[in-house]
Formats: C-alpha cells, sequence, structure tokens
C-alpha cells in the first residue's frame, strides 16, 4: 500500500504522536524523558521549529509544532532517529524504538480556536488517561509543557510559543492574571466532556474548517499529479539552500575561496568547525556534509565530529 503523502507547507501546524514498537515503553525514566526534551530543542535549533504544546507518556508523546520551513518530514526523521540512538546508547539496546510512522494531523492555524482544540487535547491528556488523581492539578504532572504556560516568559525555553495558544483562549496578555485565568479555565475543561470534540483529533487527518480542509486536498492533489515527492523535493531544496548559505557565511568568516576546501586537509580544524556548525543547524545528512567540505566519507566525518567534541573544541 502506497504511504499517505505528507502535506507541508511553510508555517503548517501539525499535531504529532508516535508509540514505541509493540507499544513498549518510549522513556525508561526521567533522564530518558529529559533526553528527548534534550534532542528536541536541538530539533527546533536545526529546523526553527515551534513548539505549542508537548505531552511526554510512558510510550508515546504528543507535539504540537509549526514548521515555518515547512519540514515536518525532515525533522521528525531526525528527531525520531537521534533519540532511538542516544536511547539506545543510553541502555545498550538496539534496533527499532518506534512502531511504525508517526501519526501527524494538520492543524488549521489560523486563529479560530483549532489550535486551542489540539494543544488542550495534549495538556489534558495525563488527567484523560488517568495519571492524575482528581485531586492533584493539571500542573502537578511534569513532563508536558502545560506547566511551563504558568511560568513567566523567561523561564521558558526558547522553542516553546506560548503565545498563539494564550490568544484563541482570549487571554489577551501573557502576565499572572492571564496566566492565572488560564489555569483556571483549564481546569474548567478538565471537568467537561470532551469526547465528541476531541474525536477529530484522535481520528481525523486534519483539524479545521471546511474551507481549509478543501484547499489541503487541492494541494494534495497538486502535489499527487506533479508527483508523491513533489514536497519533498522542495523541503530538500530549501534544506539545501540553507546548508549552503552557512558554508558561504562561513567561507566569509574565514577568510577563505571556494578552492582552500579543496587544498585543505580533511580534518582541518576550519572544516570541522563549519561541519559542526551545519550538524548543528540543519538537518543535512553526513555524506551531504562531507561532500561540500571535501572531507572525505561520512564514517570520517563522523569520527572526526567525535574527536571534536572529546576535545572540546566545539
Amino acid at each position: 500500500m502506497a504511504r499517505k503523502l505528507r502535506i507541508q507547507y511553510p508555517g503548517a501546524v501539525y499535531h504529532v504522536m508516535n508509540r514505541g514498537d509493540r507499544r513498549e515503553p518510549i522513556f525508561a525514566d526521567d533522564n530518558d524523558r529529559k533526553l528527548f526534551l534534550a534532542t528536541l530543542e536541538e530539533a527546533c535549533r536545526k529546523t526553527s521549529w515551534q513548539v505549542h504544546a508537548y505531552c511526554l507518556m510512558s510510550n508515546h508523546f504528543h507535539l504540537v509544532v509549526e514548521t515555518p520551513s515547512g519540514n515536518l518530514v525532515a525533522g521528525m526523521k531526525w528527531l525520531l532517529g537521534a533519540y532511538t540512538g542516544r536511547f539506545n546508547r543510553r541502555h545498550k539496546e538496539f534496533g527499532h524504538l518506534f512502531g511504525g510512522r508517526y501519526k501527524s494531523l494538520i492543524v488549521d492555524g489560523s486563529g479560530n480556536g483549532y489550535l486551542k482544540t489540539v494543544c488542550d487535547y495534549v495538556h489534558l491528556n495525563p488527567a484523560r488517561t488517568k495519571l492524575l488523581k482528581p485531586e492533584a492539578s493539571l500542573a502537578e504532572y511534569t513532563w508536558s509543557s502545560y506547566g511551563l504556560y504558568l511560568k513567566e516568559p523567561g523561564k521558558r525555553p526558547g522553542w516553546l510559543r506560548a503565545d498563539r495558544l494564550l490568544g484563541e483562549w482570549k487571554i489577551p496578555r501573557d502576565s499572572a492574571a492571564g496566566r492565572r485565568a488560564f489555569a483556571a479555565g483549564m481546569e474548567q475543561r478538565r471537568k467537561e466532556d470532551t469526547r465528541e470534540e476531541f474525536r477529530p483529533v484522535e481520528r481525523g487527518w486534519c483539524l479545521g474548517a471546511e474551507s481549509f480542509r478543501k484547499e489541503l486536498l487541492e494541494e494534495a492533489g497538486a502535489a499527487e499529479r506533479g508527483g508523491a515527492s513533489y514536497y519533498g523535493e522542495l523541503v530538500r531544496e530549501a534544506a539545501e539552500a540553507r546548508a549552503e548559505r552557512l558554508v558561504l557565511e562561513g567561507l566569509k568568516r574565514l577568510k577563505w575561496r571556494e578552492e582552500e576546501l579543496m587544498r585543505l586537509r580533511k580534518g582541518d580544524k576550519g572544516k570541522v568547525g563549519l561541519a559542526l556548525e551545519m550538524r548543528r543547524h540543519t538537518t543535512m545528512p553526513m555524506a551531504w556534509i562531507a561532500k561540500r567540505l571535501r572531507m572525505g566519507s561520512a564514517g570520517y566525518l563522523k569520527w572526526l565530529l567525535s574527536q571534536a567534541k572529546k576535545a572540546k573544541i566545539c
């Protein structure tokens, strides 16, 4: 069976969920949850993602993520692959951690309440699944972005964007009073029967107005007619352009001409620095970086970067 097309465009908002292989845990302990959030932060830095909500459960996670560069697929490939590798190294395991493809629901981000619905769904998940006792507040669940919404802006991670959700809650200012109003509203939501409201989040492929759904269908039809890789090619081109810009900026900073990359040795310190920068800020694979910077094979570049990190020159 052909895989469903992932619709991608700049500014798209998604609810993303993925489970462990055979529904087994993807977090063995709180250190794994910290590791996942650190990996998510790195993914946001590489892709320019903005996270509106997240919730980490035992065998799955939920994310509500906005993609200014239209790069969900590349970002998720890196996020899931990087976390799997780090989890396996930490626990001396190997093989798959996640079961199959991640589920992505595309969300109407027009400000008409659909982002609120999906973020509320994510933030209410610990209560809905009985992980919280009835008398416990939602904020007592540590591994959700909900508690971060109740903190001052300066105490939140930079990749968590709070203004859009608060705006859809009709909270005019991210102030102490506004955050108290948000907390009171969410505790009230917790008491409501939301099964019908949340059904499209759990079962649908998009969440939005009928006009939004029709636009997506037209986009999907155009992509199908243009070939299944239509969107993927656009995103790859955008990622390559970003990486190429970093190379040119690096050459200028080092006062090198393009020919220097061919002349200098593969392990030159300047080249290693450029490679590290691209690994931090793009999703380009090792093979592309190694070829572009004339650094030999992907395996050799990987070794060079590991040595640089050990020597703390990165």
